[in-house]
């Protein structure tokens, strides 16, 4: 399993833009956290170790969706 998803809402002023964190590779994940007004999405390794970090200012995220990758059913499995 590759890991997680998360989508970004964001107001643009006039418009709105949606961004989106994926774990890259398989046994990453990723971790979201409110600080001090920056919501930062972070794609972490199995050790703690952080990859890559997005942030954005608190009061402009309009939604910040978590979702699951889903899984691939294999194909031995027939019945």
């Amino acid at each position: 399993m590759k890991g997680d998803c998360v989508e970004i809402v964001v107001d643009a002023g006039d418009t709105t833009r949606t961004y989106e964190v994926v774990a890259s590779r398989a046994g990453r994940r990723v971790e979201t956290a409110v600080r001090r007004g920056v919501v930062e999405v972070s794609e972490v390794t199995r050790s703690g170790t952080v990859v890559r970090t997005a942030r954005f200012m608190a009061n402009r995220v309009l939604a910040l969706v978590e979702q699951p990758i889903p899984r691939e059913e294999s194909s031995d499995k027939e019945g």
